[in-house]
């Protein structure tokens, strides 16, 4: 080949790489600007989730609403609302009121605590709780006095907690009472005998099925459970008396702790309650700070959720399984 035919040839080659060169280059280019791309949109939306469980936990976290009086004047009364069944991992479990309770009583503005209560009752071990508290807390601070005000229904481990009460007050309709303790369940022995299905239980201890609902009762196993309800009536009962003092008048009327319910007018007249009002007249007229600041736990909907899906295995459980636990209600 000749020198004029080897020089375009060499000229074609090197314009040939030069291309390749450029295409690579602008392959390499473009997948960095690609990453570049997908990093900045992948720092956004980290950025954008973390925002938002942010703001998920500062909206849904619980909260006691007692920055509300804040911008009051001198003094105001608390409000602590005791709501629907007595129990725990429920709003009106022991702990929740508990914690209001003191961070009513810890607040200097305070001049007095009104236990708005509309509930059947329900745990004896919560009320009891709740019970013991509110006197501790009165002893601490014996000049913030609590009043508890029972709008529909105040009965059973609700009127437990609110015979600690320095003064109770109701609704002339209020349902007010029920001084009692139950367990129920059910039985199956009959169902089984005509299903033809037998039971067979292992344990190791004598008694340790005597609640069982698919086996017959035993008189000296009913006994023994009815000894446990007596026990704890006793304790109610002691409670409440304590609490209520001469205003009681059980020794005209035993039958205040039969497990009867009383209307708030016939309530006033047996010394139940003190008086008949609602939460805004007890703090008008009474504590005499109109203002009310509810202190009041307030859970949010993924705490609730949370503790009812852990407890409502177990609980529906033994629901099905024909056993509840003593109440107050």
């Amino acid at each position: 080949m000749t020198d004029e035919w080897k020089a375009p040839a060499k000229a074609s080659a090197e314009s040939g790489d030069e291309k390749s060169w450029k295409l690579l280059e602008k392959t390499l280019l473009a997948g960095v600007q690609e990453q570049r791309r997908s990093r900045r949109w992948g720092i956004f939306f980290k950025s954008l989730t973390f925002l938002y469980l942010i703001g998920a936990l500062i909206l849904l976290s619980p909260l006691i609403s007692m920055e509300k009086g804040a911008a009051l004047g001198s003094g105001y009364t608390a409000l602590i609302d005791v709501t629907g069944m007595i129990a725990d991992k429920e709003p009106a479990s022991a702990d929740n009121i508990v914690g209001s309770l003191r961070a009513a009583f810890e607040d200097k503005k305070v001049k007095g605590v009104v236990l708005r209560i509309n509930s059947p009752g329900g745990s004896p071990v919560q009320s009891g709780y709740v019970y013991d508290e509110i006197r501790r807390l009165r002893g601490l601070h014996p000049d913030t006095k609590v009043y508890a005000v029972i709008s529909d229904l105040g009965a059973s481990g609700a009127y437990y907690i609110a015979s600690a009460a320095d003064q109770i007050y109701a609704d002339k309709a209020s349902l007010v009472g029920s001084i009692g303790v139950t367990a129920a369940g059910y039985g199956f022995v009959g169902t089984m005998e005509k299903l033809g299905v037998e039971r067979r239980t292992y344990t190791s201890g004598e008694h340790k099925s005597f609640l069982d609902p698919f086996q017959p009762q035993k008189p000296a196993e009913t006994q023994f459970w009815q000894s446990v309800l007596d026990t704890t009536h006793q304790q109610f009962i002691s409670s409440v008396k304590k609490g209520r003092g001469d205003r009681l008048k059980d020794k005209e009327h035993p039958e205040l702790f039969s497990g009867l319910i009383w209307s708030g007018e016939q309530a006033l007249s047996l010394g139940l309650i003190d008086g008949l009002g609602n939460a805004s007249s007890v703090a008008r007229d009474v504590i005499g700070e109109k203002e009310l600041v509810d202190f009041t736990v307030e859970e949010s909907p993924f705490d609730r959720f949370s503790k009812k899906l852990g407890a409502s295995v177990a609980e529906h459980l033994a629901m099905w399984m024909g056993f509840q636990g003593p109440s107050l209600r």
